[in-house]
């Protein structure tokens, strides 16, 4: 029998088991060199792979020594001449073996960097043999958590720090603007404008409630775009909605507050944010009007977090009725805490009004730049009432002494300049193309499953008449290379399995194959 080549490989001719075809010389030929003995790595041996299938074998065993633990996270596997010599295969069978890795979601080439272990084993729940076909484990990028975990019961504090760091082929996390939409040139000539102007007076400790530029802004933008007047001095610019919150607690405490309801489903971040510091999050049910304000009143609550001209992430807004009764609850010593995460985002309905701009008194509106423009800017503005303005700016001021200004300046040249608004428009635009893809792709590959809040925002979510489990949807879905978050995450209270599905980030092409893949999951799990 002839022994492999290990000569020069010619990359556009392969056979069927994924070699490539190359001449045979002196040096390759079968009455060459010593037999191969396999290789130090992970101990393979050539010799056991079956004729015509080194690939396949190859992938396999990389496979395996992954799920085993052999190949840690962020491994190095050999350079592809350095393996197949020392199997004394072709190159191209290595090659090929490394190609079905990645596309698997095993391995991840870094050019210089070589290519590197990403994955690690996601244990499915044991399901008898009979009842269900039987499947091995599936791999997940390991992360904090234990493998396996991650969509195993009450989801952690860092579980959305883990599902960050968890590399999938496609990824629909929820809330996720297109980060390649980056207006960097528009940011660019912003930044070089205020470096040019900036006054040395500027590079000292600023004002803890922000740049009074960014103020000024901010002030216009929340008067033309969500109808709330504000003066600049009742802004205080803060890290995202995520800081908002953390100030937020001991000002509610000081104030009698230690529960603030919220909305059921509602954003799971933002109730470990609220519990984080100690404040109970009583649920109160959303319907196609909003949140139930007879169910507000029953949990006793003085405060409430809302998502209004959204909901997250059942994509309700809250109707005309609902507001003025939630208007009244207020009135009465309710305090409204308004997240309007994504309002920008709109595609197919008019805008609302912000529920601050109706009742100044009551309503503690947070917004930010996060799904605008990127959430690493962390940068967000609070309205507080006016009976919360002097404790917020106290503990803003005992954090952090206030923002970077550099940043502060160039959004509000952004803003001041419309630069912001063009690249809103953009978006729009592109947003809605990709929404369409995900709306026709659902219909396609998930038919029975009903939509919802398709109109605004950067999500959808999506509900199904199966009785499987949205946790194990989602954990199949991601052994497929497909993230996204089951929508049980988002609950307090039973209702029906679902999966909340971001659209922003994903071209077209990847949401039709991602949406592919999450039919196929749900269908072998049923």
């Amino acid at each position: 029998m002839a022994c492999d080549t290990i000569g020069p490989v010619n990359e556009g001719r392969r056979v069927a088991d994924g070699t490539a075809a190359v001449p045979v010389t002196a040096a390759t030929s079968a009455d060459c060199g010593p037999p191969a003995y396999g290789s130090d790595f992970l101990q393979l041996d050539a010799g056991d792979a079956p004729v015509g299938g080194k690939a396949d074998w190859l992938a396999r065993r990389l496979r395996q020594a992954i799920a085993d633990g052999q190949l840690a996270m962020g491994s190095r596997l050999p350079p592809t001449r350095v393996l197949a010599a020392e199997l004394r295969v072709s190159r191209g069978v290595v090659t090929e073996a490394y190609r079905r890795l990645a596309e698997d979601g095993h391995v991840e080439g870094r050019r210089r960097g070589g290519t590197v272990v990403v994955a690690a084993p996601l244990l499915q729940p044991s399901v008898p043999c009979g009842t269900r076909p039987c499947r091995g484990p599936a791999p997940v990028v390991a992360n904090r958590a234990v493998p396996g975990t991650l969509f195993a019961g009450e989801p952690n504090a860092d579980v959305f720090d883990a599902l960050r760091a968890t590399r999938a082929r496609i990824d629909f996390t929820p809330g996720q603007p297109d980060l390649t939409a980056f207006p960097r040139a528009a940011w660019l000539r912003a930044e070089r404008a205020v470096l040019a102007e900036l006054s040395a007076e500027n590079l000292g400790y600023g004002d803890p409630r922000g740049a009074p530029q960014l103020r000024r802004a901010v002030a216009t933008w929340l008067a033309t775009s969500r109808g709330i007047r504000v003066e600049p001095d009742e802004v205080l610019i803060v890290a995202g909605t995520a800081q908002a919150l953390t100030l937020l607690h001991p000002v509610l405490r000081a104030d009698g507050i230690d529960s603030v309801a919220v909305e059921d489903p509602g954003s799971l971040g933002t109730r470990q944010h609220l519990q984080n510091g100690a404040l109970a999050t009583p649920p109160v049910p959303v319907d196609d009007g909003g949140v139930r304000v007879d169910a507000l009143r029953a949990t006793g609550a003085r405060a409430v977090l809302l998502t209004p001209a959204h909901q997250f992430p059942t994509g309700v807004v809250t109707s005309g009725e609902r507001r003025r009764e939630l208007l009244l609850w207020a009135k009465d010593g309710g305090l409204i805490m308004e997240d309007d995460y994504d309002a920008e985002h709109r595609y197919d309905r008019p805008p609302v009004a912000a529920l601050r701009s109706l009742l100044a008194d009551r309503v503690c509106y947070m917004g930010s730049v996060s799904k605008l423009l990127a959430p690493a800017l962390r940068i967000g503005w609070v309205v507080p009432p006016p009976r919360y303005r002097d404790a917020l700016t106290d503990a803003k001021r005992f954090t952090d002494l206030g923002n970077a200004v550099l940043p502060q300046l160039v959004l509000a040249r952004l803003m001041e300049s419309g630069d912001l608004e063009r690249h809103l428009h953009l978006l729009r635009g592109r947003h809605r193309r990709r929404r369409d893809a995900m709306i026709n792709a659902i219909a396609e590959h998930l038919p029975g499953a009903v939509v919802h809040g398709a109109s605004a925002g950067l999500h959808l979510t999506v509900t199904y008449a199966s009785e499987v489990p949205d946790t194990e949807l989602a954990a199949a879905a991601l052994a497929r290379g497909v993230k996204c978050q089951p929508l049980s995450w988002h609950r307090q209270m039973p209702g029906h399995p679902g999966l909340v599905l971001g659209y922003a980030a994903t071209p077209s092409g990847a949401i039709a194959e991602g949406a592919a893949a999450l039919g196929e999951a749900l269908r072998e799990l049923a």
